[in-house]
């Protein structure tokens, strides 16, 4: 079967973007960046971005286009003979799977959020109301699932029509009244009282005002994790679009035209954010609530916050929806990899994502009891856990090692594909750094994860490090010697 293509670079680009744009931008980036000291922090995210977030994308999409397969076969097709990377597609298949999991469920939330803030159910409310109302919300199953169905349906519906016809034509709509959105949103919120203070805190750095709360530490891990976790990488989920495009442009410039619009929709949210939480009083700190909580309560206080209100719902429901799109377009891609046809692919796993996502549909209402790290939590923090603290590092780490270790596809073979084309190339000098210090960072990452949700003493963390890390570097130069 002849491999679908891009109609265009632009579409690959957007769509891309639109994978690694999403929730973590609107929703995690702001709350994020205003625990942790605004402008001081954003500029230790922006450089952790440069050196872990952008070099990883480029082996994604590396992998994809040289084996012009999806995760589920790429590995099969480039590993050397009698070696078993081939089992390394078992991280993506089941990431991309957990993602959607517990994606098409909060996705479903913009899209009801859109339409309360549209039909006028949130105009008026106290602080109190908007807090029963978002209760309320999640803790009607029916309401948790039809929003989830909607989601859920309609981007398969997307998908079903094709690459070019469905996924690229749609996605290139969405983007592009995303960013008409978001930059009415900016505009607006520069006119807000507070909009001085508010762009203070998040332009300025003041280091001495982020450490009152936290330490150096605290906040270099946090920006690291965002950093990390907002691409969504080591799943496989760019890899896809890897596949789609020919080797005119450099992927060094193709993935760095979609860290910048990552970022920039990241850094534009917070413009939209914090001159309203100081306009209006508001924690810009105050954590995963701000944007189904705090924020509402300060549209039902704007003028014309009805209208801004759901401005920046259907903003929020474009940047979840391109992300849902472009993982069901990764997961339809296994299926087809595997021999089967796109309809085929569309109608099982329709059905498969609306089963896999009843869990956490009803993990804040039927299955409330289920409170696997203990009490308030639910469903959707244990299959986060599993995605975000154990498969994107581990599947991050896993494509590092196969495009840097002499046993696997190999430092040489990598270099070759992600410097052709035009564009910006990756220097030589990198090999070093790619080989022995990012998996380093990645490794720290894991173990990190781990050490704090699950309530390990923080100082098991350099004993570990100082473990693995030899063992690994022993491992790396006895394949060199082995291949050599």
């Amino acid at each position: 079967m002849k491999r679908e293509k891009f109609s265009s670079r632009l579409g690959f680009v957007l769509i891309s973007a639109g994978c690694a744009i999403g929730l973590g931008n609107v929703w995690r980036f702001p709350y994020i960046t205003g625990q942790y000291g605004g402008a001081a922090f954003v500029i230790i995210y922006l450089i952790f971005l440069a050196i872990l977030g952008l070099p990883i994308m480029t082996m994604e999409f590396s992998v994809g286009r040289a084996s012009q397969k999806s995760a589920a076969k790429s590995f099969e097709v480039l590993e050397p003979a009698g070696t078993k990377w081939h089992l390394t597609k078992l991280v993506p298949l089941i990431g991309n799977y957990m993602l959607m999991m517990f994606y098409t469920t909060v996705g479903g939330w913009t899209l009801a959020y859109f339409y309360k803030m549209a039909s006028g159910q949130m105009t008026g409310l106290n602080t109190a109301q908007v807090e029963t109302t978002f209760s309320e919300f999640l803790a009607d199953p029916v309401q948790q699932i039809s929003w989830m169905l909607v989601v859920t349906i309609v981007g398969f519906l997307i998908c079903s029509r094709g690459l070019k016809g469905g996924v690229e034509k749609v996605s290139k709509y969405m983007m592009g009244l995303l960013f008409f959105i978001l930059i009415i949103l900016v505009i607006h919120s520069f006119f807000l009282e507070g909009a001085k203070e508010g762009l203070s805190f998040y332009l300025i750095p003041n280091f001495k005002t982020a450490l009152e709360n936290y330490s150096l530490g605290e906040i270099l891990f946090a920006a690291l994790g965002q950093s990390f976790f907002t691409l969504s990488l080591g799943i496989g989920a760019l890899a896809i679009f890897g596949s789609y495009i020919d080797k005119e442009h450099s992927l060094v410039s193709e993935s760095l035209n979609v860290v910048i619009l990552d970022t920039t929709v990241a850094f534009f949210s917070g413009l939209v954010i914090f001159p309203a939480c100081f306009t209006y009083n508001v924690d810009a700190g105050s954590g995963p609530s701000l944007i189904f909580v705090t924020l509402p309560q300060t549209f039902s206080e704007m003028a014309g916050g009805r209208v801004w209100g759901s401005l920046f719902f259907v903003f929020l429901a474009f940047a979840s929806l391109t992300t849902i799109i472009a993982v069901f377009e990764n997961i339809i891609a296994f299926a087809i990899d595997f021999g089967w046809t796109r309809k085929k692919a569309v109608i099982v796993n329709i059905i498969a994502i609306i089963i896999l996502s009843l869990p956490c549909a009803l993990g804040f209402n039927l299955w409330s009891g289920f409170q696997p790290f203990g009490p308030g939590t639910t469903v959707q923090d244990l299959e986060d856990f599993i995605l975000s603290n154990t498969l994107l590092p581990l599947g991050s780490l896993l494509y590092l090692l196969f495009c840097t270790n002499r046993y696997a596809w190999n430092w040489d073979n990598y270099y070759t594909e992600v410097n052709s084309g035009k564009g910006l190339k990756l220097p030589k000098w990198t090999k070093g750094y790619l080989t022995y210090i990012l998996p380093l960072i990645i490794i720290f990452i894991l173990i990190q994860g781990f050490i704090e949700k699950l309530g390990f003493p923080a100082n098991y963390l350099l004993p570990l490090l100082c473990l693995i890390y030899p063992l690994y570097l022993i491992i790396q130069a006895r394949m060199v010697k082995k291949k050599g």
